[in-house]
């Protein structure tokens, strides 16, 4: 039998164990977490709307008419007015013809790419896509090829060298990096080379864009360049599922064939509710990504002027580059002794040398918090003498 208590151990001394947190009481930035008080820079609530009151109220104004549970598939009497509701509120918000909706993020990418590939088929995807989308991948069965990080040369040779039907599947903001793929270029490549094109775009729905629509309408592109939209709704929507959004024959025909919307139970159909009450929030609050805007400017400042290694983002995600697991995991707990709380990401979620705090702020962080992030990052850089921290960071 494998030995998988010998591996767990391998794990922790290669500073690879991962731990789960006990948090009680709602997301928010002062979050209670194994009993402790912290103020969290590590939330995909990007816009602070999971704990925002209009979207409580809606929750619990649907459940006497919708019920609790979703009882059944969407094809089998599960398919709630909410959720068909949702689909059209979503199809709207992206500017698209359809909707359909998933119950996660994970789902929805193993659902759509394997459904809209198979054998003989080519799949290129980004080096630094999602665990989600590089599972849908090899689901698929189709013939997968990673081209390198952003690299749209690259895959335009890749494309032209290969025949028969192609899918090119990208992120639209990389979770771990927090930088915006070339989506125009991608488009512009794709259309060349008769290639479908799906944007993951979980990291920018509700931030980025006009009106917070997304990377793929910050871009300006229609849904005959984008043709297939993948969201979801637990991050800055503050909810729960997932969507994919595009011309309506193909949602259709993922009804059809995505076999993780075919064979699941649908989501509770007050969370659908709830979900359409928090897009009109997104809408209407151009205020709000502003504010976030305006920390993320601030937080960059202070954090380069301290030394630390930032990557080029200007989204909410702010990696800071540390490269080897232990001394990132030691940055982590010292700001957490310190109160605040930073995750540290280590592979194989990043590239082996390069894990990092993972910093994420939110619209509802005051510029009061992010300067306790500074200050606690201050006091902890002595974890990380100034030549030896540069070259560990050097990439």
């Amino acid at each position: 039998m494998r030995d998988f208590a010998h591996e767990i151990e391998q794990r922790k001394q290669a500073g690879l164990y991962r731990t789960r947190r006990l948090v009680s009481g709602p997301q928010q930035p002062e979050l209670i977490a194994d009993g402790k008080s912290l103020l969290s820079f590590c939330s995909n609530d990007y816009l602070g709307l999971a704990n925002h009151p209009r979207n409580i109220d809606a929750l619990t104004n649907a459940l006497p008419e919708t019920g609790l549970g979703g009882a059944a598939s969407h094809l089998v009497c599960g398919h709630h007015q909410s959720h068909h509701q949702l689909e059209q509120r979503l199809a709207a918000f992206t500017q698209r013809s359809a909707a359909l909706f998933f119950s996660t993020g994970y789902m929805a990418n193993l659902g759509v790419i394997s459904a809209l590939a198979g054998r003989g088929d080519t799949i290129f995807s980004d080096r630094l896509n999602h665990a989600s989308i590089i599972d849908g991948c090899i689901l698929s069965r189709a013939r997968a090829r990673r081209y390198a990080h952003g690299d749209v040369a690259a895959l335009a040779a890749m494309l032209a060298e290969t025949s028969g039907h192609k899918l090119v599947v990208t992120d639209g903001v990389f979770s771990m990096d927090g930088d915006v793929a070339p989506l125009k270029d991608l488009a512009r490549v794709c259309k060349a080379h008769d290639a479908l094109l799906v944007v993951d775009d979980a990291h920018g729905i509700g931030v980025l864009g006009p009106q917070g629509r997304g990377s793929v309408l910050a871009a300006g592109l229609s849904e005959d360049e984008v043709p297939v939209l993948i969201g979801t709704l637990g991050k800055a929507v503050g909810t729960s599922g997932a969507f994919v959004a595009g011309p309506a024959v193909l949602m259709d025909y993922l009804v059809q064939k995505a076999r993780t919307y075919i064979y699941t139970t649908a989501m509770p159909p007050a969370l659908a509710a709830a979900t359409c009450a928090s897009l009109d929030l997104i809408e209407a609050d151009d205020p709000r990504r502003q504010h976030l805007s305006e920390l993320i400017v601030h937080f960059r400042a202070g954090a380069e002027q301290l030394g630390y290694h930032l990557m080029p983002s200007q989204s909410p995600i702010q990696p800071i580059l540390v490269g080897g697991n232990q001394e990132t995991l030691a940055l982590s707990q010292a700001l957490e002794q310190q109160g605040v709380l930073v995750t540290a990401i280590r592979p194989p979620t990043v590239p082996e040398g390069q894990a990092r705090l993972r910093v994420t702020l939110s619209a509802v962080h005051s510029f009061e918090q992010v300067d306790r992030l500074l200050n606690a990052l201050a006091q902890s850089r002595a974890l990380l003498p100034g030549s030896d921290y540069q070259k560990t960071v050097a990439v």
